[in-house]
């Protein structure tokens, strides 16, 4: 795992919530396992595999959403609380349906005539206070602003239902069985129970209660040719790894060696404490661990990212170049794990490996363009071979990426004054300067020097 960067009572699955605020957890066997399990599903939702991701946000709720585009989020707290991948896949299924019927762009049809309630009863409750009657206007004002909420949830309560109904659709043309629904949403119920569901107000909630959608979801889905299909054994397999290593690293070494004993030899165990070994500072146990994983499938390229990511960040770079060229050959060049093997070759601040650092990061960033650790380490690369113009180049592509347009323009000027003009990086560098300075054209407050 590499770090990068209205919740009611099991009100999960929201449609909207600042993705930008929670911290992203990018980790290439993550990432492949949620494309791979998300691809039919989009399909059957008439959206492109290529447009849509599934993002996993670390936060330890159970919860999921979408915030425009084609993302869907997922909590690390999801997966912790999912007992198979079917689960997931109707979480997935549920988010799509938002994304498909366009749920985060008509939000405002919801909004909109919730806040025309609220500010109704605000200018007649004043108009009340200033009329003497205080105590009546502030009943009206609070009266105004009970029946604009309520108006926002019952719109969202009719959405979440439509991507409910969506979802159970999209796995049924997917041919995938939505037993793993229908059982989260029972996970979800439990939930309730626990705060006890007979303090739980319907009518105020995001969502509907969870045995009201199981109700609403169960003949359809059962109904389907693919109901009692059984589950595939292979992505299975993959999501209990994930699972496995996701706990070593957000939980606590201590629960995650509670959870997975030393007397424990699965694959599994393995993955998770050498996560929580390496976390709790314990480099020779965790290598002792991706060892032990190696040795159970040397040509498994996760295994060899593993170790490879241990040794580096333990400051033996030199010794994690074998395990990472290995993992970047087997992943077929993945370019999270390609970015640590061309920083792995830049840490040993030997030269003789610094024109390999430059060939696979060039091939890292042209395949993820959301990865500014990658253009940090490119950049890193030119300017320690003297290219300074490409170096300037890279800098104004990850400020660009990060929405730092003052250093992205400047950097890319830079560049276009030192590369050969009319080469594809020079033209690159006059995008984001042209780019760029619109940006601060266009906010000219935001710019101004303080």
């Amino acid at each position: 795992m590499k770090r990068l960067v209205l919740t009611a009572a099991a009100a999960t699955l929201l449609l909207a919530q600042p993705a930008y605020a929670q911290s992203i957890l990018r980790d290439a066997e993550t990432e492949a396992m949620f494309a791979d399990m998300s691809v039919p599903l989009v399909k059957a939702a008439g959206l492109s595999p290529r447009d849509v991701k599934v993002v996993l946000i670390n936060d330890d709720s159970i919860n999921a959403f979408v915030a425009g585009g084609q993302t869907v989020y997922v909590h690390s707290g999801l997966l912790q609380a999912a007992a198979n991948a079917n689960q997931v896949q109707g979480v997935i299924a549920h988010e799509l349906g938002h994304i498909a019927d366009g749920h985060v762009v008509l939000a405002d049809n919801g909004i909109k005539p919730a806040m025309h309630i609220t500010l109704l009863s605000m200018v007649l409750g004043l108009a009340a206070v200033a009329a003497g009657a205080g105590e009546a206007g502030a009943g009206l004002m609070a009266l105004g602003q009970s029946a604009g909420m309520a108006k926002y949830l019952s719109f969202s309560r009719t959405q979440e239902s439509a991507a409910d109904a969506a979802g159970a659709r999209f796995l049924t043309t997917a041919g995938v069985t939505g037993k793993g629904m229908l059982s989260f949403f029972k996970v979800l119920q439990q939930q309730e129970y626990r705060y006890g569901v007979e303090n739980i107000d319907p009518f105020m909630q995001t969502h509907p209660l969870s045995g009201e959608r199981i109700a609403h979801l169960s003949a359809d889905l059962q109904a389907s040719p693919a109901w009692n299909k059984a589950p595939d054994a292979a992505l299975e397999e993959r999501f209990r790894r994930v699972k496995a290593k996701l706990e070593g690293y957000v939980m606590t070494p201590e629960r995650t060696m509670t959870d997975y004993p030393e007397t424990d030899t699965s694959i599994y165990a393995h993955y998770a404490r050498a996560y929580a070994f390496h976390k709790a500072g314990y480099p020779d146990k965790a290598d002792a661990e991706s060892l032990a994983l190696i040795k159970a499938d040397p040509a498994d390229p996760y295994f060899q990212e593993v170790r490879g990511q241990i040794l580096l960040e333990a400051g033996r770079p030199t010794d994690a170049i074998a395990p990472l060229r290995a993992a970047t050959e087997g992943s077929r060049n993945n370019p999270l794990i390609a970015t640590t093997f061309g920083h792995a070759l830049i840490a040993t601040e030997d030269k003789a490996h610094y024109p390999e650092a430059i060939r696979v990061l060039r091939v890292a960033v042209g395949r993820d363009d959301e990865n500014p650790f990658a253009w940090y380490q490119l950049g890193t690369a030119y300017e320690l071979t003297g290219d300074t113009p490409r170096a300037a180049l890279a800098t104004a592509e990850r400020a660009s990426m990060t929405g730092d347009h003052r250093t992205a323009a400047q950097s890319a000027r830079y560049a276009l004054a030192n590369i050969p003009a009319n080469t594809p990086d020079w033209i690159r560098a006059q995008d984001i300067a042209m780019a760029a300075q619109n940006d601060m054209d266009d906010n000219p407050k935001k710019y101004k020097k303080k």
